[in-house]
């Protein structure tokens, strides 16, 4: 708090706040969001195969496994080694407690490695498993 002087010499504490380095902090704040916002939506990049197939809404929050076209699996966006998947899966408090989730395969990817992955996920004991395709443009 600031004080005041006054000419008959009594000191006296202002009421007034100065709001100035509140709003250098929020200024700061907000271009430090804006800035990160674009870079934390990014996932991993996934050629899926096409098929005729009605298209599917995915709810935004559900849970992905991705299986890149360099053969890399990733469980959201962090990469996981295929040796360690079944673990990972099996510990994940969120499929414990939705047991369902999406797979975004590659359409390079071979079938024999979509098959071992899709193994390991429904012995982690995952109920529900979407496989997700890009749907064919009909005319």
């Amino acid at each position: 708090m600031g004080m005041s002087s006054n000419s008959g010499g009594s000191r006296r504490a202002m009421s007034e706040i100065n709001v100035t380095p509140f709003v250098d902090v929020m200024l700061v704040l907000l271009i430090i969001f804006m800035v990160s916002a674009p870079l934390m939506t990014k996932g991993v990049s996934v050629d899926l195969p096409n098929a005729h197939a009605p298209r599917m809404d995915i709810d935004q929050e559900k849970l992905l496994l991705s299986v890149s076209v360099d053969k890399k699996v990733y469980l959201g966006e962090s990469e996981v080694p295929f040796d360690r998947l079944e673990e990972v899966l099996s510990n994940n408090e969120r499929l414990k407690r939705e047991k369902e989730l999406y797979v975004f395969a590659d359409e390079k990817v071979p079938y024999g490695l979509v098959a071992k992955i899709l193994a390991i996920v429904r012995k982690a004991g995952i109920e529900k498993l979407g496989l997700v395709t890009d749907p064919l443009e009909t005319e």
